[in-house]
């Protein structure tokens, strides 16, 4: 009995890792652009992702920023989709650099 019961949970376990490796291939990538802003007052950095609209987020460092504006974009991402809506994509080639300007 404790070998069917021993090859009966391999099964299971089996079956479980190959769902969770399915549900780990469905997840689609998306790509953006963040702007970071440093603020010269309180220092840290704001942040923003242009295609997505009220996608905004902030942070003491670069580092604490980022991950912030990560979080922020696949909550985003993630109400879109439950509410059926199409999630803003980013066109690509999208530079940003700085420039100068003389008046």
């Amino acid at each position: 009995m404790g070998i069917i019961l021993s090859n009966h949970l391999a099964f299971w376990e089996k079956f479980a890792t190959i769902e969770l490796m399915k549900k780990k291939f469905s997840h689609k990538i998306f790509s953006y652009t963040a702007i970071f802003e440093p603020d010269e007052k309180e220092g840290g950095f704001t942040v923003t992702i242009p295609s997505l609209p009220g996608c905004i987020s902030e942070g003491d460092t670069f580092e604490e920023a980022l991950r912030n504006i990560k979080e922020a974009a696949s909550l985003y991402i993630e109400v879109m989709q439950e509410k059926k809506r199409e999630i803003p994509q980013e066109e690509k080639g999208v530079v940003i650099a700085p420039i100068e300007v003389t008046a």
